[in-house]
């Protein structure tokens, strides 16, 4: 549990941890069950954030932007990077040896800028949107541990690894189905009990960021072969989106 504890922290977020005494497949499985609980010091700065620039009647826009900002600084921008590599990948009009190479490579090209500029204004003017209808905290919490609680569904068994080698390799099928919609049904029954928000407001939010990486993760396995690190990185960030824009009303 303990190895399962660093790797979930030292893989998303900046803490500083020691490294695993020992990564293997149930490391990997314990550190992404734990992803949510890992990410809370992440929702605990977004809260935080939005509740000073509300104290301090900051223009919603931009007190978003600066919480989810400082989610992507303090998470190594690493989800972000995954994300555009991912888009690079995914765009490229290559087979799927050249994708994966695309995305090995590191430099974003003109899809993965895009994809990133288009999904950082959704989040930021869906989080805004929650601002600015009075529950911005709650939201910013919300959306930020739900975005890691997606993890699961991308590492559930019978998920392959595009690679031999590397992150997706180590947690691509770690994680058991019964515990994948175990650890789901909790993420939505957690969900009711959001304050500020009508009971079925929160598992809407967990059910739509399920459902958009879910059609992410599809869409990876049929056109690279499986999930990679940034597969991993970029369904974080689709369902961090597509929970804020479920609850920007």
């Amino acid at each position: 549990m303990r190895d399962a504890w660093r790797m979930a922290l030292g893989t998303l977020t900046a803490l500083p941890v020691p490294a695993p005494h020992v990564i293997d497949r149930r490391v990997a499985s314990g550190a992404m069950l734990l992803a949510p609980v890992a990410a809370v010091p992440l929702a605990v700065l977004a809260g935080l954030i939005v509740l000073g620039g509300d104290l301090l009647g900051l223009p919603a826009l931009a007190v978003a932007g600066l919480a989810v900002g400082a989610i992507g600084l303090a998470s190594r921008g690493l989800h972000l990077d995954g994300l555009a590599d991912t888009a690079d990948g995914l765009g490229a009009s290559f087979d799927r040896s050249r994708a994966l190479e695309i995305m090995r490579r590191g430099d974003s090209g003109p899809t993965g800028v895009a994809t990133l500029l288009l999904v950082l204004i959704v989040q930021c003017g869906a989080l805004s949107g929650a601002i600015t209808s009075g529950h911005g905290v709650t939201a910013a919490v919300v959306g930020t541990l739900v975005s890691r609680w997606v993890l699961a569904l991308c590492c559930t068994r019978g998920v392959p690894s595009a690679r031999p080698e590397g992150l997706g390799a180590t947690v691509a099928g770690a994680i058991r189905p019964p515990w994948t919609i175990l650890t789901l049904c909790a993420a939505a029954g957690l969900a009711t009990l959001a304050p500020g928000l009508p009971w079925w407001r929160g598992p809407l939010a967990v059910a739509a960021a399920v459902a958009a990486a879910g059609v992410m993760l599809w869409r990876c396995t049929n056109r690279l072969g499986g999930i990679t690190g940034d597969v991993l990185g970029a369904g974080v960030e689709i369902a961090a989106a597509t929970a804020w824009l479920a609850l920007a009303p």
